[in-house]
C-alpha cells in the first residue's frame, strides 16, 4: 500500500519531497477544485475508504489527510452562520511579496524598499524591473531592460489608427479600448491554449512601454498634430513627454514624471490590481487583465478620483478660503477631494513627493498660487487628519500636471501610465501559483416562489 504522501504526490503530479505539513489545498496550482476531486477519489481507492462531501471539505491539507487515514477522526468544525464583510474590507485573499503597506504608519514598500528611496534615487525602468523580476537590476541587467521596453515602444498601426480615430474620446475610455486592441496583435497562441508565464511577462512588458505611447499619442492627435518619433536612447519619462508635449521636454519636467511613475507604480491589492488578479485567475491573457484593470481603475472612487482632485485649486480659489472651503463640505456631509485614503490612517506616504515635484514646477514657470491654495487646504485639514482624513496621492498630482500645460482629464490615464507595471506584477505573481477567485455572496432575497399559473 502506498503512502499519503505518494497518493498525494502522484494525483497532484508534483515532487513527493514537497508533499509536507505546510500543504494545503490550493495552495499551490496543481491543487486547484478538480485535482481536489481526484485527489479524493483515489484515497478511496488506494484506502477503501469513503469520502462524503463533507468529508471531502474538511480534507483540506496534508495534515487532515495523514490523520484520516491513520485512523483518527477530522475534527469538524461547527459552521457558523456567514459573515458578510461589504467590499472585502479586511479580507486577505492570498500571499504576495510585492507591496508592503502600513497603513497607520503611513508605510509603503515595494519588494521591501521604501518608496521614499526609490522616489529619491531611482529610475521608473529600475522600479518596473523591481517589480516585475523581484530584484533590482545591475548595470547590465538595467540595460538589457530598458533595450526590450525601447523595442516595443512602437504601436501597430492598426492601433495608431484606432487612436486616432479616437481622437474625441477621454483619454482613459480611449486608452482602454485601444489596450484591448493590442490583444489582437501579440503573440498569437494556439485555440484553447492557456498564455504561459513567459508569454505573459513579454505581454506584460510590451503594454508597459505601449500604454504610454497609445496616452501620448491620444493626445497630440486630439490637439491636432501628429506624434513625434522620440529619439532612440530617451528614457521612458522623457520619450513619453516628447510624444505627450510635442517637443523636448524640460529636465524638471522628466523628474516629475519619473517620481510620479515611481509613486503611483503598485499599491498591492487595490481594486484594479483585485481585477487583473481576476482575470489571470480566470485564465485570461495578461493584456485582457490589464484591459480590466484599466476598466475598473477609471471608476470615480479609485483612480477617477485624480481628476476631480485637480479642480480643488479652481474651487477653493485662494489660500484665504480654504478654511471656509473645508467647513462648508463637512457642513454639507462632502468630502474634500486629495483627502483620504481606504489604506492609510496617517498621511500617504507618497504625498510628500508629489509635492516636492510641484514645488520645482512652481517655481520653475514662476507661479506659486496653486500650490499656496493646497497647502492651505491641507492646513485646514488637519483637524480631520488626526481621525484618518488626511492628504492622499491625488492631492498635489493635478497641479503638477496642470503645470506641464497639460489638461484635467489626462489625469486618470497618466496614473495609468505609472501603475500599469504593477499589474503586470501582480498578474504574474497570480499566475505563477494561479488559483481561480470565486468568493460568495449571501443570498438575503425571497425562496422558494412559485410562478403564477405553475402546475402545483
Amino acid at each position: 500500500m502506498n503512502t499519503v504522501e505518494h497518493v498525494i504526490a502522484d494525483t497532484l503530479k508534483i515532487d513527493e519531497s514537497s508533499v509536507t505539513g505546510e500543504l494545503e489545498y490550493q495552495s499551490v496550482h496543481e491543487w486547484d477544485s478538480l485535482a481536489h476531486v481526484a485527489l479524493m477519489v483515489a484515497l478511496e481507492r488506494e484506502y477503501g475508504v469513503s469520502i462524503d462531501d463533507d468529508l471531502t471539505i474538511e480534507l483540506r491539507s496534508v495534515e487532515a489527510i495523514r490523520e484520516f487515514i491513520g485512523g483518527g477522526t477530522v475534527e469538524r468544525e461547527a459552521r457558523p452562520e456567514s459573515t458578510v464583510h461589504r467590499g472585502l474590507e479586511g479580507v486577505a485573499f492570498d500571499h504576495t511579496s510585492i507591496t508592503r503597506i502600513d497603513g497607520a504608519e503611513g508605510v509603503l514598500e515595494y519588494r521591501g524598499y521604501s518608496i521614499h528611496d526609490l522616489a529619491r534615487n531611482a529610475t521608473f525602468e529600475e522600479v518596473a524591473y523591481l517589480l516585475i523580476n523581484g530584484e533590482l537590476p545591475d548595470a547590465d541587467e538595467l540595460n538589457v531592460f530598458e533595450k526590450e521596453l525601447r523595442a516595443q515602444r512602437e504601436l501597430p498601426a492598426p492601433v495608431l489608427d484606432l487612436v486616432r480615430s479616437l481622437a474625441h474620446a477621454h483619454p482613459v475610455e480611449a486608452l482602454r479600448t485601444c489596450v484591448s486592441a493590442l490583444g489582437a496583435y501579440g503573440q498569437p497562441r494556439s485555440p484553447g491554449v492557456d498564455e504561459s508565464y513567459a508569454q505573459a511577462r513579454d505581454a506584460g512588458i510590451a503594454l508597459v512601454a505601449k500604454i504610454p505611447m497609445i496616452v501620448a499619442a491620444h493626445h497630440a492627435f486630439r490637439s491636432g498634430r501628429e506624434p513625434l518619433v522620440p529619439a532612440e536612447d530617451s528614457s521612458y519619462a522623457e520619450a513619453f513627454l516628447t510624444v505627450l508635449l510635442g517637443e523636448r521636454p524640460s529636465p524638471a519636467a522628466v523628474r516629475f514624471l519619473n517620481k510620479g511613475f515611481i509613486v503611483h507604480a503598485d499599491h498591492s491589492s487595490n481594486a484594479s490590481a483585485f481585477t487583473a488578479r481576476i482575470a489571470i485567475g480566470s485564465r485570461s491573457s495578461m493584456t485582457a487583465a490589464v484591459t480590466a484593470a484599466i476598466a475598473t481603475f477609471a471608476g470615480s472612487v479609485h483612480g477617477g478620483a485624480a481628476e476631480r482632485a485637480a479642480l480643488l485649486v479652481d474651487e477653493v480659489g485662494t489660500p484665504e478660503n480654504a478654511e471656509t472651503y473645508v467647513a462648508q463640505r463637512f457642513g454639507r456631509g462632502e468630502p474634500v477631494m486629495g483627502f483620504g485614503h481606504r489604506v492609510y490612517r496617517t498621511e500617504d506616504p507618497r504625498v510628500r513627493h508629489l509635492r516636492e515635484t510641484v514645488v520645482e514646477l512652481s517655481e520653475e514657470r514662476g507661479d506659486r498660487s496653486g500650490l499656496e491654495i493646497l497647502d492651505a487646504v491641507a492646513r485646514a485639514m488637519r483637524p480631520y487628519s488626526r481621525h484618518g482624513v488626511a492628504p492622499n496621492v491625488d492631492l498635489y498630482a493635478g497641479l503638477a500636471y496642470r503645470l506641464l500645460g497639460l489638461p484635467d482629464d489626462l489625469a486618470v490615464a497618466l496614473f495609468v501610465v505609472g501603475r500599469t507595471a504593477g499589474w503586470v506584477a501582480q498578474g504574474l505573481e497570480q499566475h505563477a501559483n494561479n488559483v481561480l477567485i470565486r468568493p460568495l455572496l449571501d443570498y438575503t432575497g425571497p425562496r422558494a416562489r412559485v410562478y403564477p399559473g405553475a402546475a402545483e
